[in-house]
């Protein structure tokens, strides 16, 4: 029954007719679920969890008042780390710690349980940064290299430069040596490559040469006497030398080698999440049909390139020859995870018969859920195991991993999916998580098939929960203090400890440098090396580059060896707050300090609230482009919070400041026509949301964003 021109009655709640028409007419159908089994669990979800979604907020709110006493009563600078882990026990912040157990996850595809690799994350609503990071499965090493600074400057403008093109190829050749070396010989000193009966030989002009591991070669196109590529694999990952001696590079090769395709981002994060700016039923629907459409398979992007008009398509599978003869058939795709929201926020295109929203989160897990069924039921392209990973982030605790474990069990039976079809990525990036990690993996014990941790959130949750402890370093220092080292190290640690290496993921956070290749290649290094079987990075790009890493660590060897070291991370080092020991920083440092979180804050935050851009590559105060999201926008905002509440900056500087970066901002984005200036006026929506999160940011709960954010963009929009 319809309740006015814009809203529908569906089991008793009050939906958004497009929102209505497009699960109805799009995502239902193929599923095998009907509208009113749908409708009608979304009502019962929301009947039986909302209560219970809003004791835990509760609860967040609870901790920090009595958190916040705490550190004003000790007064300001760093507690006693045993008493301070005293109280937090006392007030049940932190629990205790049940007996030893393994996680009991079935159903775990390898991408996941066995591939280490880079994992990349990308907003779900560009349907164009959808489909490429999907495609991001294979990607050109050589175009990695020639079109970035890897190899020191970024090439220039113009013609190709085949003086560049030889240092790529020298820069792969010595990768190919690395990672599948050859018996006596350089993969310099090839001049051909075949394949003879069922090995990799290679013709050096002296002799024969094969793989110092033969069990490396996989398999090949063409004729095996004269392949079209070979296919090789190490670590879990493959690599496909691509031999064509008419191509412009191939013909300059002694070998004709005209490329070298790695598989780049074994898994991807569709992000509903911080990535996106999602706040009404019209932002909404655009998330879920471009996951529907990678879902099903047929997700397009239509766009114009240099003029010319491109269709852009989800890739096929690769097809080889294996090495016993018979077709071998590897996926094209990355291996898709699905971010929902937290618990924070609720959305309007669902509500009561009285107008209540329902939490998006509730939202979300139904949706995204029902609408990956066009994967289990139709297609098993993207899990062979029919199972669906969802990850959740900013849980504050095992209470929250055991309120999301039930709403996935519920949704599973409004759906009439078997249990623990659902599993999920647990997002250890806020404190309370990170001090009972244990504690939370158990609430999800049968479910769990990714961790992670995350500087950025996880310093602004620092920051927020230890905001009267006294003012905090500056953020370089925090990144730099022993706190981050254990926090990153526990988390490794309670993984293996809980079970997880061949069963789950064991992430690390971004690189969040897009245009820093050769310092990604530098610096990422370390996470494979610390553990990590997965790290996020921006684009395709990054993620090519970043898989020479896993080939040049193995990661699962890497594990075992800190399994064997028995490492054990002491919590106090992770309870120990980043306080500055002085504020006697000059005015041009705590200018230039300030300056540089509110120019990441403002030129994130312009394109948020007037565009609906939900992350953006930002110049920092030195012009270093930096990827901005909401984890990003919540530490630069709680920073300045922090100094301010405590009086290292007042609020005149920091307003003089704001208004000074706002003009360098738009400076930056004159050139784009659907900018809108935010000086001379300082007066629109975007500009008072970024004042918003700096001088209310001590009660933003937890230092979220995304209360303010989400009230401004819909004003904007509501201006149109």
């Amino acid at each position: 029954m319809v309740k006015s021109e814009n809203w529908v009655n569906r089991s008793n709640l009050r939906v958004d007719g497009e929102f209505a028409r497009f699960i109805e007419v799009e995502a239902l159908p193929g599923t095998g679920v009907d509208a009113d089994r749908f409708w009608g669990g979304l009502a019962e979800l929301r009947t039986e969890f909302e209560s219970e979604n809003e004791r835990l907020l509760e609860r967040r709110s609870e901790l920090q008042e009595q958190i916040n006493h705490h550190h004003r009563s000790c007064g300001c600078g760093k507690p006693d780390r045993r008493k301070y882990q005293s109280f937090l026990t006392d007030i049940g912040y932190l629990v205790e710690e049940g007996p030893e157990f393994k996680v009991e996850t079935d159903g775990i595809d390898p991408e996941i349980a066995e591939i280490p690799g880079p994992q990349l994350v990308v907003p779900i609503t560009n349907a164009r940064f959808a489909i490429n990071a999907a495609n991001a499965r294979w990607n050109s090493l050589y175009d990695a290299l020639y079109g970035t600074d890897a190899l020191g400057a970024p090439p220039a403008e113009g013609g190709f430069s085949m003086e560049r093109g030889h240092c790529v190829i020298d820069w792969t050749k010595s990768f190919l040596d690395e990672a599948f070396p050859l018996k006596g010989i350089s993969h310099r000193d090839a001049r051909s490559y075949a394949v003879r009966d069922g090995k990799l030989a290679v013709d050096c002009g002296t002799g024969l040469a094969a793989l110092k591991k033969p069990g490396q070669l996989v398999g090949w196109k063409g004729r095996s006497e004269r392949p079209d590529s070979i296919l090789l694999r190490n670590n879990g990952l493959h690599a496909e030398i691509v031999i064509d001696r008419l191509h412009l590079i191939g013909a300059e090769d002694e070998a004709g080698v005209a490329d070298i395709i790695l598989e780049s981002a074994v898994t991807t994060i569709m992000d509903c999440e911080d990535s996106v700016a999602v706040v009404d039923a019209e932002d909404k629907i655009v998330a879920y049909r471009n996951w529907l459409g990678l879902m099903k398979g047929d997700l397009e992007a239509n766009f114009i390139k240099k003029g010319t008009a491109v269709c852009r398509r989800l890739a096929s599978d690769r097809e080889f020859t294996g090495c016993n003869g018979h077709e071998l058939v590897l996926k094209g795709q990355s291996m898709m995870l699905i971010r929902n929201v937290g618990l924070l926020m609720k959305f309007p295109a669902v509500s009561d018969a009285a107008g209540n929203p329902i939490f998006e989160g509730l939202l979300d897990a139904i949706c995204t859920i029902l609408i990956a069924m066009h994967d289990i039921v139709r297609r098993r392209r993207n899990s062979a195991f029919g199972s669906v990973y969802v990850v959740k982030p900013k849980l504050h605790g095992p209470e929250e991993v055991g309120f999301t474990d039930r709403v996935f069990s519920r949704v599973e039976q409004i759906l009439e999916l078997p249990q623990h079809t659902v599993k999920i990525g647990i997002m250890d990036e806020e404190r309370r998580t990170t001090v009972n990690l244990k504690e939370c993996i158990r609430a999800a014990r049968h479910r769990v098939a990714f961790i992670n941790t995350g500087f950025l959130d996880r310093t602004g949750d620092e920051i927020h929960t230890s905001m009267e402890a006294g003012p905090f370093m500056r953020k370089a220092d925090i990144k730099a203090a022993d706190w981050l080292a254990a926090y990153e190290d526990r988390n490794v640690d309670i993984g293996l400890a809980c079970g997880l290496k061949g069963k789950a993921q064991i992430g690390k956070g971004m690189w969040a440098m897009p245009d820093q290749m050769r310092n990604m290649l530098e610096e990422k290094i370390g996470h494979p090396r610390a553990g990590a079987s997965t790290a996020w990075v921006p684009s395709p790009t990054a993620a090519t580059l970043h898989a020479t890493h896993y080939h040049r660590v193995d990661v699962i060897s890497r594990l075992n060896e800190i399994e064997v070291q028995g490492r054990s991370t002491d919590i106090g080092r992770i309870l120990n707050i980043p306080l500055a020991e002085g504020t006697n920083w000059s005015h041009e440092e705590l200018v230039s300090e300030v300056e540089n979180n509110l120019q990441g804050i403002l030129g994130y935050v312009v394109r948020w609230i007037d565009q609906g851009i939900g992350c953006s590559k930002v110049p920092d105060i030195n012009d270093v482009a930096l990827m901005e999201d909401r984890a990003t926008c919540r530490i630069s905002s709680q920073h300045i919070a922090n100094w301010l509440h405590h009086g290292v900056v007042d609020e005149q500087t920091v307003m003089k400041a704001m208004k000074r970066m706002a003009r360098v901002v738009d400076s930056q984005n004159s050139a784009d026509p659907d900018y809108l200036p935010m000086a001379p006026g300082f007066e629109g929506n975007a500009f008072l949301a970024a004042c918003d999160l700096v001088f209310g940011g001590v009660n933003q709960p937890s230092g979220y964003t995304e209360p303010i954010l989400h009230e401004r963009r819909a004003r904007r929009k509501a201006e149109h």
